[in-house]
């Protein structure tokens, strides 16, 4: 990962993304409280929600605001604890790793380790060296994720990734058609979000077939109509 994806870029609800970096800063500036009780100095996020609503920039995002790096902790390539001390050896001390499709996770029990005991390795090497880290978990389908491994410790801040609606939608016009303030067009736009559901990458997909804001937005209305339409004859 990295492209850079900065919070005024990000397509999401405006208190959503404010709580996200409210929760990151508290978590910079608890060293000394982690220590005390003698914790990992670690945070763990679980992102969620349908494919496609940005789960993946989100992480991006978190990182370009720490300035922290990013690795993906590819569950289906390691067959035992040491090939995750090894994957563990090279990350930094002010990480962000990421494990994707937590809901597959059953898969890798069939391994020489569980999940859990993969987070608990992960936990004696971090508090042992000092480091900084942010564990991520992402998945189209939470209700699917073991309820046992929700009850771990390990996500303290669930982050729900939905459809996209108005706020959000007004980011993306700006990003990719370089709207500033009002458009003629928003409130219709706004109005049809509300009654389908749509992701923010099928939007942004719209948009950018034309580089006319005007064209581009019409477009995104026709669109959109056409999904309710869709929508009702179901």
């Amino acid at each position: 990962m990295v492209f850079i994806v900065a919070w005024s870029e990000e397509a999401m609800d405006f208190q959503q993304k404010h709580a996200i970096v409210d929760d990151l800063d508290r978590f910079l500036r608890r060293k000394k409280m982690y220590k005390k009780v003698g914790k990992p100095w670690k945070r763990g996020y679980l992102l969620y929600g349908p494919k496609g609503t940005g789960k993946s920039s989100l992480v991006v995002a978190m990182a370009n605001y720490l300035k922290f790096d990013v690795y993906d902790l590819e569950l289906g390539s390691l067959c035992s604890n040491s090939d995750l001390m090894c994957a563990l050896r090279d990350m930094s001390n002010h990480s962000i790793v990421v494990i994707e499709d937590i809901d597959c996770y059953k898969e890798v029990n069939t391994k020489r380790f569980t999940l859990s005991g993969l987070l608990n390795i992960m936990d004696d090497l971090w508090s042992s060296g000092g480091y900084k880290q942010i564990i991520i978990f992402t998945s189209n389908h939470r209700e699917r994720i073991d309820p046992a491994l929700l009850c771990l410790g390990r996500k303290d801040m669930h982050i729900h990734l939905s459809f996209l609606k108005g706020n959000a939608f007004r980011i993306l016009a700006s990003n990719y058609l370089g709207i500033e303030g009002h458009h003629p067009l928003f409130e219709q736009i706004e109005g049809l979000l509300e009654k389908v559901e749509v992701t923010p990458a099928v939007v942004a997909e719209q948009l950018m077939r034309n580089e006319d804001p005007d064209v581009a937005l019409e477009a995104l209305v026709k669109f959109l109509k056409e999904m309710d339409k869709e929508k009702a004859c179901i």
